[in-house]
């Protein structure tokens, strides 16, 4: 396969030639070809990619094993081959070929289901959320739930007998008191009265 080279003020453009031959070169080869034609180091490419050194060697290497699943190897593959002005269509499509005779690719082929756990399940709708939108929506009700819970803990305080779980009697001795302390009952007819 025949490599053009187009020089733009900033970056070289390596896009691979249309026409497709036998011994066309893997991604991998690629993707390393490019980064070396451009003067990029590995850690160059992970400042601008954002993806870990380890991800980017496997990339270049075509070790997809270390990738848990194949969206992820065509995930860092596009992000990579953007940075780089690679003509990213092509090198998906050369990507899909490569990923349909690894062994990893059948767990995303429909005639070998793969079923996904809860946790799978989450992380895949949670990422397609827009966090900048979704966040203030949620702490918005999230508020609104905390206060109405507030209210409703306040009004059953304040609507709860306060002595409703008080005993009988305030003061208990510590031993019995004798009869003959306590005060004797007097009669109406036995209080005098004073002029």
């Amino acid at each position: 396969m025949a490599f053009v080279l187009r020089v733009d003020e900033r970056w070289p453009i390596i896009a691979p030639d249309r026409h497709r031959t036998a011994s066309m070169p893997t991604v991998a080869q690629q993707l390393q070809t490019a980064r070396e034609a451009q003067s990029l180091s590995i850690d160059d490419v992970a400042d601008l990619t954002k993806l870990r050194t380890d991800h980017i060697r496997a990339l270049e290497s075509g070790n997809y094993e270390i990738f848990s699943a194949p969206v992820y190897v065509r995930g860092f593959t596009r992000t990579y081959a953007t940075v780089l002005k690679l003509d990213v269509s092509q090198i998906l499509e050369t990507l899909s070929m490569e990923l349909t005779q690894e062994p990893m690719a059948q767990e995303d082929h429909p005639d070998h289901p793969h079923t996904k756990g809860l946790v799978e399940f989450a992380a895949l709708y949670l990422s397609r959320i827009n966090w900048k939108v979704a966040l203030p929506i949620f702490l918005f009700f999230a508020l609104i739930a905390i206060g109405s819970l507030g209210v409703k803990l306040w009004q059953h305080q304040q609507s709860k007998d306060p002595l409703e779980n008080l005993g009988e009697g305030i003061y208990q001795a510590d031993r019995p008191i004798p009869s003959s302390y306590l005060p004797l009952r007097l009669s109406t007819n036995d209080v005098t009265t004073r002029p």
